[in-house]
């Protein structure tokens, strides 16, 4: 049994900018992650202390920041965009 996926509504606008085979792929690499029994092996936490941490997920130049919640199988991704760009929020 896999993670289920959610978007934000700020994730699928950004998606909708970045060029089509971009976008196609860093939802593939999301929808593989989610089927991982733990998904945080093929992650990077990101620094921050919070209950609920921040992971980042490399694709290519881009980055997709998820929160994965384990107790509930949910994988949420936060923000994505160009690796240059997507860590000043987080």
């Amino acid at each position: 049994m896999g993670y289920r996926v959610k978007l934000t509504a700020a994730v699928v606008r950004n998606l909708a900018k970045m060029p089509a085979s971009v976008g196609t792929r860093i939802l593939d690499e999301v929808e593989a992650l989610a089927q991982e029994p733990d998904p945080t092996r093929h992650v990077k936490k990101l620094k921050g202390g919070s209950q609920n941490p921040f992971y980042s997920l490399r694709v290519g130049k881009y980055r997709a920041i998820l929160n994965i919640c384990d107790d509930v199988l949910l994988i949420v991704v936060v923000e994505v965009g160009h690796r240059s760009r997507v860590y000043r929020k987080h």
